[in-house]
């Protein structure tokens, strides 16, 4: 089998809010590691929207963040109230994140009074007022590990695969060149580096890379958006926030 027959199969699937409904399941095993998988890709992005978005400590941020999943997400089942139907599920985690934080800081305040023995106003203690749907801190955070999941299984099915050549060529021509600054490595080097037999050759194995990065990255984005349009317009919303970060 030549180079070029060697094809990636498309074993992405797109199961639209598949974590989160398999949080709802009987099973104990599948239950968990659908909430494992959730906070891995969420806890970072709400971690960046205490510390930036509200100010808060790092410490203080730790305690708060750590006692919404216990208390919220874990005892009573905060995931299983989500609704596809009524937006985004980041949208959902994070209002519910700062209404937490708000009940929260209200219990301490009323614990503390300032010297006039008026309560603590919520402002006074990390700048929680209510904030917009999301914040750019949560956003950043959130679309870096959305690339991060989408890279991780590029590379996954790339080995799985035995197309070593699709992730490196993609390596080497877009993905260090958007994330180090670098010039992109020429064909004629791509051909020498992995075995290629010429470069158009070369040119051909990075059209099947965009191609399985594009089914990687619907695969991430499609377990938590609703249907093919939703997809579409988060993937849009994510280039977006990644193409206004500047380092």
């Amino acid at each position: 089998m030549t180079l070029e027959h060697r094809q990636i199969d498309g074993r992405f699937p797109t199961t639209h809010w598949s974590l989160v409904a398999q949080v709802g399941l009987s099973d104990a095993d599948a239950r968990r590691g659908a909430l494992e998988r959730l906070l891995v890709r969420y806890l970072p992005a709400l971690r960046a929207h205490l510390l930036w978005g509200k100010r808060l400590p790092p410490e203080e941020a730790d305690d708060l963040l750590q006692d919404f999943v216990a208390g919220k997400i874990i005892e009573r089942g905060l995931i299983g109230r989500a609704d596809a139907a009524l937006g985004k599920f980041r949208t959902f985690l994070l209002a519910a994140l700062d209404r937490y934080a708000i009940d929260r800081f209200r219990q301490q305040s009323a614990k503390k009074r300032s010297p006039d023995g008026a309560p603590l106003e919520i402002g006074e203690r990390g700048d929680l007022l209510p904030a917009p749907p999301l914040s750019d801190a949560f956003d950043v955070a959130w679309a870096r590990s959305v690339l991060a999941e989408a890279l991780k299984r590029m590379r996954e099915e790339c080995e799985t695969s035995g197309r070593d050549d699709v992730w490196g060529v993609f390596q080497c021509r877009l993905l260090e060149p958007s994330l180090q600054g670098t010039e992109p490595v020429d064909y004629e080097e791509l051909v020498a580096r992995f075995g290629l037999q010429s470069p158009s050759q070369a040119s051909n194995v990075l059209v099947t890379a965009k191609r399985t990065f594009a089914r990687a990255l619907r695969s991430v984005v499609g377990e938590y958006a609703l249907g093919d349009d939703e997809i579409d317009a988060e993937i849009r919303e994510l280039r977006e926030i990644l193409g206004t970060v500047r380092e």
